[in-house]
């Protein structure tokens, strides 16, 4: 056997949470769940309408309406669910650009010709300076050499658990984590989900836009089991092409792999790896994290999500 073994204290692999509202895994949300809300019958007045603006004065008063909109993702009704799809990634893209603009990296000297900011390197100069010279002209920025701090490009693999245990807002936070990337390192970022199987839902060089890749994350719907090592190869396999001298697989998933898997493995040969897991479901995600030295996060907020991701980008490279 080589997964982790259950975290101390568990009594073996913990069963899935069971779903609140009875319905199965994979299934849609009804109106009269939904009605539960406290204001939905603001935002929806009737079927398939979201009054917009009352979305964005709920979102305004109280953060954690961004809950409603992630269940009504969810909807039965096939407009009021577009709708929450479309105002969900439009959200979650201003949220992603609200962090910082790029993460730190790890930099290095880099030498560079023509440029108007740097140190001079003088060794690498003199041929551009004799150049000028013999041919009786002054030294132009083109024919000196400076040496400059550049930041090492950073290659993403984001990986979402998509199996029975994925809710709204666990989806609106992998949709964030996803733009985030999108943003950090628009050339070279992948985006996986899995279950039983893995889907490709942006490789790692493709035209695909951030919009795209939210909207579906969004309309994903939980269901099946959670193969992770499967999910974790397929990430170092996405990454390996990268030209990115850093290269990450960010996990959005609670990590209980219900196979007899080789998870451990499969995480350890991956070159970093981060992992967000649900706030008050990370037991399991903690313990991965503890056994092949990842580094991760509980996810109180989807929204928080990007926040969270660069606090712990940022941590590898202070440390």
């Amino acid at each position: 056997m080589t997964s982790p073994p259950a975290a101390p204290g568990a009594g073996g692999r913990p069963p899935r949470p069971k779903s609140k509202t009875g319905r199965p895994d994979g299934g849609t949300t009804g109106r009269r769940e939904l009605a539960r809300h406290a204001r939905f019958a603001e935002i929806s007045p009737e079927v398939g309408v979201l009054d917009e603006r009352a979305m964005s004065q709920a979102l305004a008063d109280d953060p954690a309406a961004f809950e409603l909109l992630a269940a009504m993702t969810t909807a039965t009704d096939e407009n009021l669910r577009a709708t929450a799809i479309r105002l969900s990634a439009s959200i979650v893209l201003e949220r992603a650009r609200a962090g910082r603009p790029s993460m730190r990296g790890i930099s290095r000297l880099r030498p560079v010709r023509g440029a108007a900011d740097g140190d001079l390197d003088i060794d690498a100069s003199i041929e551009g300076v004799s150049a000028a010279r013999s041919e009786a002209r002054p030294v132009a920025a083109e024919d000196l050499t400076t040496v400059q701090w550049a930041k090492a490009p950073t290659a993403f693999a984001v990986v979402v658990d998509r199996s029975g245990s994925m809710s709204g807002p666990r989806l609106a936070a992998a949709a964030t984590v996803a733009a985030a990337c999108a943003l950090r390192a628009p050339q070279e970022h992948a985006v996986l989900s899995f279950a039983g199987t893995v889907v490709v839902i942006r490789p790692l060089i493709s035209d695909i836009t951030p919009a795209a890749v939210a909207g579906r994350l969004l309309r994903m719907r939980g269901h099946g089991v959670t193969r992770l090592a499967t999910a974790l190869k397929a990430a170092g396999e996405q990454l390996a092409p990268a030209r990115a001298r850093r290269r990450v697989v960010i996990l959005l998933s609670d990590c209980r792999s219900t196979d007899e898997d080789d998870t451990l493995p499969a995480a350890r040969a991956l070159p970093e790896l981060v992992i967000l897991a649900p706030d008050g479901d990370h037991e399991q995600a903690a313990h991965l994290a503890g056994l092949v030295g990842a580094r991760w996060a509980a996810i109180e907020h989807p929204l928080d999500a990007a926040a969270a991701l660069d606090r712990l980008l940022e941590t590898r490279v202070t440390a």
